[in-house]
């Protein structure tokens, strides 16, 4: 190997120097002329910035960004820009919106926080003591402003030398109040806003209870609890649901500004319990009285409903030769217990007079209700009476007329129900429970005419329902 070959080449100083200057000449140039490519990815945000009718609102400026830089297909660096120029844009305008609407200083808003009381919203607007009192004193209906709860929001107009001129709260979807200074002082304004009334569907299948089925199908607990109450005369739902059960309706549904604020009546409604289906539809008569009948005109309502507290599970059933768990000794059983959390609702089972509100030996707090001349029931162990529940007194069919509790000779809080037929004790389980009136004969045809529609309303969304859910 020669000596020339082992080392590394060299190159003249002159072309060293030459190399350097072209490279800085090259780098120049893309600084003053940019490529097509770069040059068309600044146009093309220039033009959205500068586009008046593509700019995002206040406040939502982050979003509409977004729409802008990913709606045109027709760019071809609207995909590969998209990462680092939606932020930046984002930011930008957000940015730009902060500084072109600034806060009226004299606006201010307060949202409760618990522990807060009217004094510490008050203070937190600098607003004093005296400030509260005048407007709170001013009248009574000013009051109900200190009734505040946790996230409710209220807006205070200031004037210029700082007090108040204006307040205001929105105590749910439908109501809010206000108090206005004037010349002769605060004046108070509640105002109610009347929802728009439309109907809905629902439909939901029984795995473990009717609460949990019926929360699944968008139901609220009122609408629960009315569903049950419809069908209460024939389904006894502290025993009766079977998994597989089912239900439909058609209800009310109160809305403001296409939102959701409540619920009104069940218009309709069916239950398949057990294999067996009960139809109901809600009808008002001519003389305004409004009831529940089924498919064919006769009434959903009987003299007596089934179970006098709201799904309580049974502890112990109607028997002549039960064990008395606190005597120890046969002993019969002649109603049937209802194990429910002390201080449930007990209801009367249909209309009556109260023949007895108070202590009755074993039974502790009872009450006795006489139905007629051949029915009486008798509700023992409560906690408690309901108001106005006394001896003499006229009660009507779902009244509460007392609580759960366990007094008497009792092991824990349940309701002991017993019914009478003529004197003699029966099984209200298996009682076959009278009939109420079926819509009157000259109103048949009006109860048809709107009772049709509803029905072929639930077959058809349920068709709908269940084709759908057929879909892969």
């Amino acid at each position: 190997m020669t000596q020339s070959s082992s080392k590394a080449t060299s190159y003249p100083r002159s072309h060293l120097l030459a190399a350097s200057g072209i490279a800085a000449l090259l780098s120049l140039a893309l600084l003053v002329f940019p490529s097509r490519e770069v040059e068309a990815r600044k146009t093309y945000l220039s033009m959205e910035l500068d586009n008046g009718a593509e700019q995002a609102p206040q406040g939502k400026e982050g979003l509409q960004a977004e729409q802008v830089l990913g709606a045109n297909d027709a760019s071809p660096f609207a995909t590969d820009y998209a990462t680092p120029g939606r932020d930046a844009l984002a930011t930008d305008n957000k940015a730009e919106g902060s500084q072109a609407s600034p806060l009226d200083p004299l606006q201010k808003s307060v949202i409760v926080a618990s522990g807060d009381t009217l004094s510490t919203v008050f203070s937190r607007v600098g607003l004093n003591a005296n400030a509260l009192h005048e407007a709170i004193d001013s009248s009574k209906e000013a009051k109900r402003f200190s009734r505040l709860h946790v996230g409710q929001t209220l807006d205070f107009r200031l004037s210029t030398d700082g007090r108040l001129d204006h307040l205001s709260s929105k105590l749910n979807d439908l109501e809010s109040i206000s108090l206005t200074r004037s010349e002769s002082g605060f004046s108070f304004k509640h105002e109610q806003v009347k929802p728009d009334v439309r109907t809905s569907y629902a439909r939901g299948v029984i795995n473990s209870s009717l609460f949990l089925s019926a929360k699944r199908a968008g139901l609220s607990h009122n609408l629960t609890m009315d569903l049950a109450n419809v069908f209460g005369y024939d389904i006894d739902f502290a025993q009766d649901l079977r998994e597989g059960d089912e239900f439909e309706m058609v209800y009310e549904e109160h809305v403001v500004d296409d939102k959701r604020v409540g619920n009104g009546n069940i218009l309709s409604a069916r239950f398949t319990n057990r294999g067996k289906t009960y139809t109901a539809v809600r009808y008002t008569s001519k003389q305004g009285v409004t009831n529940y009948y089924n498919a064919d005109g006769m009434s959903m309502r009987k003299a007596f409903i089934r179970t006098p507290v709201d799904f309580a599970r049974i502890s112990s059933k109607f028997s002549l030769g039960r064990k008395h768990p606190i005597l120890n000794k046969i002993r019969a059983h002649k109603g049937v217990d209802y194990a429910a959390p002390r201080g449930t609702p007990i209801k009367a089972a249909g209309d009556g007079r109260v023949l007895l509100a108070g202590r009755k030996g074993g039974y502790g707090n009872a009450v006795v209700i006489q139905h007629g001349n051949s029915y009486r029931t008798l509700y023992g162990h409560m906690q408690g009476f309901a108001k106005g529940v006394r001896t003499g007194v006229n009660v009507k069919q779902g009244q509460i007329i007392g609580y759960i509790g366990t007094t008497g000779l009792s092991t824990g809080p349940h309701l002991h129900y017993e019914f009478q037929v003529n004197g003699r004790h029966v099984d209200p389980l298996s009682q076959k429970l009278p009939m109420a009136d079926p819509i009157a004969r000259n109103e048949k045809q009006r109860f048809l005419e709107q009772s049709k529609p509803l029905m072929a309303r639930m077959d058809q969304e349920k068709a709908t329902m269940l084709a759908a859910n057929k879909q892969p």
